[in-house]
């Protein structure tokens, strides 16, 4: 398989064998759309973003890897309290892959996680919907 989706694939079992305090299944998708029905269950979907290929030596590349992971979910009447929810479990997962091995990549190396957005604003105003977006990325020599 593909590097990009190799790494996808290696973060998906990392964080199926996670305890959060909210449960969920992830799932790498090609695309991460979902119907809003879809979205009355948490969804923590993790996707392929880029690749970046720079050289590091002679010999070798350095080949940055961007994983996106969102998360998902349909909410209630009470917005402030189920988006300070939902954000408290991206920190979790932001925390929980913080500078982890990935066991099914383990020549990967995470760099750095950016949160953009914290949540779509204007998700929450026309669907009633959190979404939030980590972008991991990992760097792998080669």
């Amino acid at each position: 398989m593909a590097l990009v989706t190799d790494i996808a694939d290696a973060v998906v079992a990392e964080l199926a064998g996670g305890a959060f305090s909210q449960s969920f299944t992830p799932q790498r998708r090609v695309l991460p759309e979902y119907e809003l029905a879809d979205l009355k269950d948490l969804r923590v979907t993790v996707v392929p973003a880029a690749v970046e290929i720079s050289g590091a030596s002679r010999a070798l590349s350095q080949h940055d890897v961007r994983i996106d992971v969102g998360i998902q979910k349909k909410l209630g009447k009470n917005l402030d309290t189920e988006v300070a929810s939902l954000c408290g479990l991206v920190d979790e997962i932001t925390e929980f892959l913080k500078r982890r091995p990935l066991q099914a990549a383990p020549w990967a190396a995470w760099v750095r996680t950016a949160n953009e957005p914290v949540y779509a604003a204007d998700h929450l105003a026309e669907q009633r919907a959190f979404t939030s977006v980590l972008t991991l990325t990992y760097r792998v020599m080669k």
